[in-house]
């Protein structure tokens, strides 16, 4: 009778809880299951009891990456590990675990019990989010990102010259393909040169083409990318690399139109739009008499100016789940996101090295990571903790001054207002006053609310 009311008892605070949670015995089978666990799977308690939990939950770590027999064998608990379960109606459900050894009074292992939380509410406003802060393959919810986004389509719709500046690694060649796919001339060819990796006579030939005996090794006549790109657009990549005498040349093909295969007397008629990129300041290049100035007016027609990653590190999270997602899409993976922990470094970082560095960071991360989630000892030395000098890029040294560090710009970003920088965060606004009150920041005088928010 007295094990009847522990077990009553046991149940009904199980069923306060809103998370799944469920026990199992050394023999794997279930001995107890809250209403919620019932909820997500859509089994009720009484045809689970007793059953292999395998046979309930139809998990893809069942077999092989079982969070409860990791910690059976280790003797570690599991926390926040993530996969998939198949519902009783058939559904596949993301969910996330935690898991934890179960003893009797003398210390001996008599079981184990899992709790597990239903995703799939989580993981659809992360798509909602993901569509609305995409454009073609640019990721970012910056206030930049989106005055840009706002900007292609009507720049995409005319064939005026754009010029797009930025540093490297910040995703140039992504805009022109984006201005290209959105615009009238999208079936026809996006032809891309890198102007920085071809000496010069060979950048001449690449650009306007020869003749059959143009030069020694000229066996017969080869168009150039601005023939290739006819009636496309024409993506000329570090432009403020090219030298003085190609510039009259290029120049020339701007304002007429045509250009001039080496070796032909005979001007031929293109008609492509060209998007030039740089990673210099061409404004300064001009002024020390390096980069033609009527050739840079020519091209500056249309100018965008790309942010370097440190400028907009509300992009971070966004660019991460897209990275993985890509990642796990080529690999067969089914690696879920990040470690607060790692997310944290990353979003304390600089990146030097733009967009480009991040994707190299979260590859080798994900070649590491054997398990479903990327945490911080999968990031390279340069992002590890003891690793990270107090005169780092990123000047901080701990987990807890890297928040405070985010919560600050945060609230910087929205003039204060707590309520548009809790949601920002994902956290609510009560979070954020404690936080706030832990950490000992100080916060504007006016706390944003005459903003809209």
């Amino acid at each position: 009778m007295k094990d009847r009311l522990a077990s009553d008892e046991r149940d009904v605070i199980l069923d306060s809880i809103n998370e799944g949670v469920f026990t199992v015995n050394l023999d794997w089978r279930i001995t107890s299951f809250n209403q919620a666990a019932e909820h997500i799977t859509g089994v009720s308690r009484e045809d689970s009891v007793g059953r292999l939990c395998s046979e309930v939950f139809h998990a893809n770590v069942c077999e092989n990456e079982c969070s409860l027999r990791r910690t059976f064998e280790t003797g570690k608990p599991v926390v926040n590990a993530t996969a998939h379960i198949v519902n009783n109606n058939g559904f596949t459900v993301p969910i996330r675990i935690s898991t934890a050894i179960l003893k009797d009074k003398d210390g001996n292992v008599i079981g184990g019990v899992e709790t597990f939380q239903d995703l799939s509410q989580v993981e659809q406003l992360r798509k909602e989010l993901h569509s609305r802060h995409t454009f073609e393959d640019i990721v970012g919810r910056s206030p930049a990102m989106i005055r840009l986004f706002e900007m292609l389509p009507l720049i995409a719709g005319s064939s005026s010259t754009v010029l797009i500046e930025g540093p490297s690694g910040t995703g140039k060649e992504l805009f022109a393909r984006a201005l290209h796919n959105l615009s009238p001339r999208r079936k026809k060819r996006f032809v891309a040169v890198n102007c920085a990796a071809l000496p010069d006579t060979l950048l001449e030939s690449e650009f306007f083409g020869h003749k059959a005996g143009a030069f020694t090794d000229a066996k017969k006549d080869k168009p150039g990318r601005f023939a290739l790109a006819q009636g496309g657009t024409i993506f000329l990549d570090e432009i403020g690399d090219i030298s003085p005498a190609l510039q009259v040349r290029l120049l020339r093909v701007l304002q007429e139109r045509v250009v001039e295969p080496l070796g032909s007397t005979e001007p031929v008629k293109v008609d492509v739009r060209v998007i030039a990129a740089t990673n210099k300041d061409l404004g300064s290049l001009v002024r020390e008499g390096t980069f033609r100035e009527d050739l840079y007016y020519r091209i500056r027609v249309i100018h965008l100016t790309l942010p370097a990653l440190k400028d907009r590190k509300e992009d971070i999270p966004l660019l991460v789940d897209h990275i993985i997602a890509r990642y796990n899409r080529l690999q067969g993976k089914n690696i879920a996101g990040v470690s607060y922990e790692a997310s944290t470094r990353l979003m304390g970082y600089n990146f030097p090295g733009n967009i480009r560095e991040l994707e190299n960071i979260i590859e080798q991360a994900f070649v590491l990571c054997g398990g479903d989630v990327i945490e911080l000892h999968h990031l390279p030395p340069e992002l590890r903790p003891a690793l990270i000098s107090p005169a780092g890029d990123s000047g901080l040294t701990s987990l807890k001054a890297m928040e405070r560090h985010l919560i600050v710009e945060t609230l910087r970003r929205y003039g204060g207002n707590r309520k548009r920088a809790a949601r920002d965060l994902g956290i609510d606004a009560s979070t954020l006053y404690r936080k706030i009150r832990d950490l000992k920041i100080e916060t504007p005088q006016s706390d944003g609310r005459g903003r809209r928010g």
